[in-house]
């Protein structure tokens, strides 16, 4: 019993550290003004500061995730929430744009990249297959509640306190659970297997070859780069959408545009992971099936919230879109995981991570240079293409290689 009870607890330190992982990104958008009026920095300094950040955590996901298949992930889970979580209080004494270089996209970004894979492998351990898609789900609320929550309190306590104060706070607050971790977490003991599959850890090359090589993998790849390339457009451009096209004020906007997505994504995300779970004890390639079918559901939100006139359509849009995006969501790793061996979880996240955001991070850039042409009402509804094409692409994955591909995973084991 104690042992079962468990996996839960991991789940819940998990959770804490992803929402504190979250919020120490968030806080960085939401008090950008204020950060920049402050050091006296440029709109362009502001913007390099964000993309050297996404460079070092695309960077450092896939070399974290090949370490965190050979060595303990709980050493890796702990120097990640430290590390990002001091670098975070430190931000707070930054007193120019070199010192938010290094503290900021640097150490901050490669303690966050460090994170993901040792995560959510970590729960794929202890989570089989019969809860693993519930579990994610529920992992996955500490992403939502992260950005609406530190989107409502941070300019609260920014304009109380100062914008320093919520950098030293968040990342206090990391180094407390931290310390947590230390003394809660465990690794996974591992599965004994025989002779003939005890051999020496893969090598990196190994790892990339063996992802490679799996059909299922690398649409899933290709379809979590999607996800991410039209995320990453909206949560950019979203806000200034709606204060130019409706005229909302800033704090409006800037609300309207997170907290309607993400509390609809919220509700789906443990909607999906329910379904998921039980349509798979069934037929395991179901899972692919629903984000599909997640994909292609949203489409017609995604052109709602471009092409609507009114804010209540758009809020629609955003609501539909938020809930239907948190059916790929909830089957990502379970999928990834179910046709990866075990061995190389973390490689294959590390993998995935940098794919997905080494494409996605282009989405933003290609708006804002289609703006002046077409306006963003047209740009946003553009966004629907990437899902339309890839619900096709995991479908063709769902018919033809999902279950040869899981099969020779559990063959592998």
């Amino acid at each position: 019993m104690k042992k079962s009870w468990y996996k839960w607890e991991v789940l819940g330190l998990l959770w804490v550290a992803f929402f504190l992982n979250q919020a120490d990104r968030q806080i960085y958008n939401t008090l950008l003004g204020e950060i920049s009026q402050s050091l006296q920095i440029s709109a362009e300094q502001a913007g390099l500061i964000a993309t050297l950040f996404n460079l070092v955590f695309a960077i450092s996901v896939p070399l974290f995730g090949f370490l965190a298949d050979n060595i303990s992930k709980k050493k890796i889970l702990v120097f990640a929430i430290l590390l990002w979580s001091i670098a975070t209080t430190v931000s707070g004494c930054a007193t120019g744009f070199i010192t938010f270089i290094i503290f900021r996209s640097m150490a901050t970004g490669l303690g966050e990249g460090a994170f993901g894979p040792a995560n959510y492998s970590t729960i794929a351990d202890y989570h089989a297959k019969d809860t693993r898609a519930t579990a994610m789900s529920i992992h996955q609320t500490s992403y939502y509640l992260g950005v609406i929550i530190t989107g409502l309190i941070a300019s609260w306590l920014s304009d109380m306190y100062g914008w320093r104060f919520v950098f030293v706070l968040f990342g206090s607050l990391g180094v407390v659970w931290g310390f947590i971790m230390i003394v809660r977490l465990k690794d996974k003991e591992p599965i004994k297997t025989t002779s003939e599959n005890i051999k020496a850890k893969p090598s990196f090359l190994e790892s990339l070859k063996l992802f490679f090589s799996i059909p299922t993998a690398i649409c899933l790849t290709l379809a979590y780069a999607s996800l991410i390339f039209v995320l990453q457009g909206y949560l950019t451009w979203s806000t200034f959408y709606l204060q130019e096209k409706f005229n909302l004020g800033k704090i409006d906007a800037g609300f309207s545009a997170m907290f309607y997505t993400h509390i609809a994504a919220l509700v789906g995300i443990l909607v999906a992971g329910k379904i998921s779970d039980f349509f798979a004890k069934k037929k395991p390639q179901y899972r692919i099936l629903l984000q599909s079918l997640g994909l292609i559901t949203a489409v017609p939100f995604i052109i709602l919230m471009g092409q609507s006139t009114t804010l209540t359509f758009v809020y629609i849009g955003f609501v539909g879109f938020g809930f239907w995006r948190a059916f790929f969501d909830a089957n990502t790793y379970a999928v990834l995981y179910d046709v990866i061996p075990q061995k190389y979880h973390a490689t294959a996240t590390g993998v995935q991570t940098f794919v997905g955001f080494g494409i996605g991070a282009f989405s933003p850039w290609i708006l804002g240079m289609l703006k002046p042409q077409l306006g963003l009402s047209m740009g946003i509804t553009m966004l629907s293409i990437p899902w339309i094409i890839f619900a096709v692409v995991l479908f063709i994955a769902y018919k033809f290689f999902y279950a040869r591909d899981c099969k020779k995973a559990s063959e592998f084991m």
